[in-house]
């Protein structure tokens, strides 16, 4: 027999493992090995009183310029404005801004004006802040503008994505106001929530709005009509936080599955009769605050109460969630605020930056997200153009009905530019706040004890303002009569 013949025979028809058509256990990725830097001790904020409020929010804004944290403060709300090069220990008596009369619940920076800041409290108010260019050298207690359209606490604010000057808020009323910062007026109301609502996040152009809501219903809106587009009624997966990723017309929700295990959940936006994929993330009881980067279609997840954050990478085609690493630290995070993408260090290929607020040291941490790369050149596969500081559109025309996608702005070369847009606060005159026919300032009954107090207080500074003029009245009717009783005895005005 000829041997060699009958090997290559067999080679020839066999197939081996390696030449079968078969789908890796994991996607390649260039994201696979990114991990999460912590900046040195002295590239942190220390020595900062983090407020202790338990409102599920991040307490925490930041900026290219300046980093914003709610603070402790006796007397009503307040938050601290630190310029972010001003990192080490922070003095006790650093100055505040402290206009409101209660406790601020959420602080976010203007993305087109980077020295405006919106803040809300349970006074009910949203104020508008100027920030000076080099920060606060006194306490501020004067806003540019006070807006006051709910007859509850404010929770939630949110601006416009591509539209200068239009801000959202959403209070414990269970309403959503659209203000035009231009008239200082809010111009829509959405009512279509049952109970109090708990996130809010827009699409990339800002044409839709998602909610999620106490009466465990995700909804999808347009806001400017304020219909209801797409309703989920999630019974299993009781959702807590919202956020749309990109342009790929999927949504995020984090929550609570029915064996109170933290969950995520994958939905389509056109349809959220069920969820494309839901995962369980683990069995602890803190929020998971999601974070998309679509520039790098990266989720990021972070536990309040943990100090783990894991990242994913999401995909238009199943298995949808790619699990990529996790990052972990032993201090727990009360919240975390997100440096804007022209914000970064792109020499040390950061992708991605938090500020950690870690209360129990009084603490604010960088977090830098990395990609390993050898070469020290611009990587342009991990910077894409990406949404700028300019806006896209002007509030009259968003609310005409236009939608504008955001003006994109490349990162080579560290791309500074300062922002053409300047803020002018509108005269203000005090008149009824109406919106579709409602006035939204007519009396409402208080329904918490902190609400009766404060009206309470406010009734007791009324009233003692109203007898301090009375008596100035009855003391000026007095001298008067006086008067009157002199003319009348003198006897050259008998004639009188």
């Amino acid at each position: 027999f000829d041997f060699s013949l009958i090997k290559r025979t067999l080679l020839t028809q066999c197939v081996f493992p390696w030449q079968m058509s078969w789908r890796p256990q994991y996607r390649s990725s260039k994201f696979r090995n990114v991990y999460g830097k912590v900046a040195n001790r002295e590239h942190c904020f220390d020595g900062i009183p983090i407020t202790r409020n338990v409102h599920d929010n991040h307490f925490c804004a930041v900026n290219t310029r300046f980093l914003a944290i709610v603070t402790e403060s006796a007397g009503g709300g307040a938050f601290l404005v630190i310029p972010l090069e001003q990192t080490g220990r922070i003095e006790p008596n650093y100055p505040k801004v402290c206009g409101h009369q209660g406790n601020v619940l959420d602080i976010k920076w203007n993305p087109f004006i980077e020295n405006i800041i919106a803040s809300c409290s349970e006074d009910t108010s949203v104020r508008i802040w100027e920030i000076p260019d080099g920060g606060l050298k006194r306490n501020m207690t004067e806003a540019v503008l006070e807006l006051y359209g709910h007859s509850r606490r404010v929770g939630i604010i949110e601006w416009h994505p591509t539209a200068t000057n239009i801000l959202f808020s959403a209070g414990y009323d269970y309403k959503v106001l659209i203000w035009n910062l231009d008239i200082a007026e809010p111009v829509k109301m959405i009512d279509c929530h049952s109970d109090v609502i708990l996130c809010m996040s827009f699409n990339t152009n800002g044409s839709l709005l998602a909610t999620t809501c106490k009466d465990r219903k995700l909804r999808v809106i347009e806001p400017r009509s304020g219909k209801v587009l797409q309703e989920a009624s999630c019974k299993n997966h009781r959702v807590n936080r919202v956020v749309f990723l990109g342009n790929i017309k999927r949504l995020l929700t984090t929550g609570v599955s029915r064996w109170n295990t933290r969950q995520i959940a994958l939905w389509d936006q056109e349809d959220l009769s069920m969820p494309l994929i839901e995962e369980e993330i683990d069995g602890l009881s803190g929020l998971l605050f999601p974070f998309y980067d679509a520039d790098t279609h990266m989720l990021y997840l972070a536990g309040k109460g943990d100090g783990n954050i894991r990242y994913y990478e999401i995909s238009t085609e199943k298995p949808y969630l790619t699990y990529l690493m996790e990052f972990r630290s032993p201090a727990p995070q009360k919240g975390l605020g997100v440096l804007p993408k022209h914000g970064l260090d792109v020499s040390a290929c950061e992708v991605f930056r938090f500020y950690k607020l870690v209360t129990l040291k009084g603490l604010i941490e960088p977090i830098s997200m990395i990609v390993p790369r050898r070469s020290e050149t611009y990587q342009e596969d991990i910077y894409p153009m990406t949404p700028g500081p300019e806006p896209a559109l002007t509030p009259d025309e968003w609310l005409s009905g236009m939608n504008r996608d955001p003006i994109l702005m490349s990162l080579k070369e560290g791309y500074k530019k300062e922002s053409k847009v300047v803020f002018k606060p509108p005269i203000k005159e005090k008149k009824n706040v109406v919106v579709n026919g409602i006035d939204l300032l007519e009396n409402v009954p208080p329904r918490t004890e902190n609400e009766l107090l404060r009206m309470f207080f406010r009734q007791q500074d009324e009233i003692r303002r109203l007898k301090i003029e009375l008596s100035q009245k009855d003391i000026k009717i007095r001298q008067l009569q006086l008067e009157l009783k002199n003319l009348r005895n003198n006897p050259q005005n008998n004639g009188l």
